[in-house]
């Protein structure tokens, strides 16, 4: 694909969606946010969606299910004072007050549906009654996401174009992966965090503050993003054009977000129980790497500890080791992260890398306040939280694709970047799916996805590249997204292969077994399972730095890989947005008006 839209200058071809665009917009049949103006092909997306959505109903689970339906107990059994201190599952209550008051909510009609469900001690329960109901109230609180959607076609200046946008993100695999198989409420959440942003694109700043604030109460993963509001709603709504405080809309802003906030933690503080509810809220305790590494920079890092551990073992060479780190990081076991040869990641040192990245998309924001310019700074925000926060769950790269989508009309730049992020996010999600026929599920569908969000909008914003090294990097981009395939064929292969290994070693232990002859006191071993305990035994005490065989040390390999590939494309995309974004001619001096 050419790469002509990466060059930096203030027209493109096409109209942008931002060019020209007041920032207020409002389509004749959108006077209300329930207005049964949807489409029939609209309905069409509903339908189908929620056909595949129930399908998948008996698909795989992961503990995140039982998390929700404990949590679900722990709310209709206990009084709010015991919320954040039970500990009868390990799954205990980790999520802002909201969220809790969410789960209050649908703990009552399952009351009536099974006792079950929300009984306290009746923990894994696995009845159909749960299944249902807990997968249907994530198809209907997503109804937010798809609400809001529609609100963004009809005050588009491109209609067409945004609801190929909306279809995409209604539809994303991201949600079909994470929600509807592996079971949360993103869908839900990022419903609220886009009617937010819908908000500042249609000029209602104090309302897409109030709602960032409702989101931050529900999941407080969203802070990532809360530098960009902060700082957009200061400079747009807080302060005039010519540098004054505009002193009526900022305490208007502030005494609405703190009233937000009142609501939410109220109650607990009256009980004298925010340090316990922060304790639950961030637990510092663990290490730098998910268990499943999130694919960012750390992922490069620790990747690149193991391969120069394995130099110097292989070496010789009087490199100093960190002996607690030569058994770490790569055994996918959630704990501290310590390296062997680099020296080791502190949570100030992710804290401080992440800070130095957002001021510079901040400063541009500060001086450049208009919509566009804030979606960019936000997704850039999120982006840079996934990719030096500490301890990323890979669950996470939401906050990357969700509001990068928004841009992926804009020009060609964008677009190649969502396709990238895009790829390399949603491949990064697999490996929470590891059961066969999920596995088909989410291969094919994120296929079909990408190929109709693709070939309509390359072909509003395609773009002929002029210059070599557009060209050479066009290349070089199409070479990484043609690996893709080949990575799938692995992750896939490998485990099947490493299994056949293990089953020949089976049969030869058991054969070893079978034609061993006990003489000279020695005791032949009784089971095959005793051979390999045996001989693992031997391993450990030849290679203490080992967990294992080497086939058990390299059953890691598939995920690591795919976490390390993927890292590659996020990286790069980040760095490419990163780029346009403060490379652009500032829209802000011809758009003073927009500001309020």
């Amino acid at each position: 694909m050419a790469n002509q839209g990466d060059r930096i200058t203030p027209t493109s071809p096409k109209k942008s969606a931002f060019q020209n665009a007041p920032e207020s917009i409002e389509h004749p049949l959108s006077s209300s946010w329930f207005s049964w103006d949807v489409l029939p092909s609209e309905w069409d997306i509903l339908f189908l969606s929620t056909a595949l959505k129930l399908l998948l109903f008996p698909a795989y689970r992961s503990t995140d299910f039982e998390v929700h339906r404990n949590w679900l107990a722990i709310m209709y059994s206990l009084p709010i004072s015991k919320w954040y201190y039970d500990t009868t599952s390990e799954w205990t209550l980790d999520y802002p007050p909201f969220f809790a008051y969410f789960e209050k909510l649908l703990s009552i009609p399952a009351s009536f549906i099974d006792p079950r469900i929300v009984d306290l001690s009746n923990l894994n329960y696995e009845g159909w009654s749960v299944i249902a109901y807990q997968r249907t109230t994530v198809i209907l609180t997503e109804l937010v996401l798809g609400a809001v959607l529609l609100r963004f076609i009809r005050g588009s200046v491109d209609p067409a174009m945004q609801r190929v946008i909306s279809a995409s993100l209604f539809l994303h695999p991201g949600f079909i992966i994470v929600d509807h198989i592996h079971f949360q409420y993103n869908g839900f959440m990022y419903g609220i965090l886009l009617w937010s942003v819908l908000m500042a694109r249609n000029g209602n700043k104090l309302a897409s503050g109030i709602l960032f604030a409702v989101l931050l109460n529900f999941k407080h993963i969203y802070m990532y993003l809360a530098p960009p509001y902060f700082v957009y709603l200061l400079r747009s709504y807080c302060i005039s054009p010519i540098g004054e405080l505009q002193l009526k809309n900022f305490l208007s802003l502030a005494n609405a977000v703190i009233a937000v906030f009142v609501v939410s933690l109220g109650p607990f503080a009256l009980m004298g129980q925010i340090p316990q509810l922060l304790s639950r809220l961030f637990p510092f305790t663990r290490g730098l790497n998910h268990a499943y590494w999130a694919p960012n920079v750390w992922a490069l890092v620790t990747a690149a500890d193991r391969v120069l551990l394995k130099y110097v073992r292989w070496s010789g060479a009087s490199i100093p080791l960190n002996q607690a780190g030569v058994a770490s990081t790569s055994r996918g076991l959630v704990g501290d992260t310590v390296f062997a040869v680099i020296p080791t990641v502190k949570p100030i040192h992710t804290f401080v890398i992440t800070i130095a990245f957002q001021l510079i998309w901040l400063f541009k924001l500060w001086r450049s306040p208009t919509y566009k310019s804030f979606l960019t700074a936000l997704t850039l925000s999120g982006w840079t939280s996934f990719l030096f926060g500490w301890h990323v769950h890979e669950k996470a790269v939401l906050l990357v694709l969700i509001p990068l989508s928004l841009l992926a009309a804009e020009r060609h730049a964008y677009f190649r970047t969502f396709i990238l992020a895009s790829i390399a996010g949603i491949f990064s999600l697999f490996p929470l799916i590891f059961t066969p026929a999920e596995s088909i599920v989410k291969v094919v569908y994120s296929l079909v996805w990408i190929a109709a969000v693709y070939f309509p909008l390359s072909r509003r914003v395609y773009e002929y590249p002029k210059s070599l090294v557009y060209v050479i990097m066009d290349a070089l981009e199409k070479v990484y997204l043609a690996g893709f395939p080949l990575l799938l064929v692995f992750v896939t292969a490998f485990p099947l292969l490493l299994e056949r290994k293990q089953g020949f070693q089976n049969i030869g232990a058991a054969v070893a077994t079978e034609s061993c002859i006990a003489k000279d006191g020695l005791t032949c071993p009784n089971t095959t399972e005793d051979m390999f305990l045996a001989t693992n035994s031997r391993i450990r005490t030849q290679n203490p730095g080992s967990s294992g065989s080497s086939t058990q040390a390299m059953e890691f390999l598939p995920l690591m890989a795919t976490s390390v590939y993927c890292s590659v494309g996020l990286i790069w995309g980040f760095l490419r947005l990163g780029f346009i974004y403060l490379n652009e001619e500032s829209s802000y001096r011809g758009q003073l008006s927009e500001v309020k």
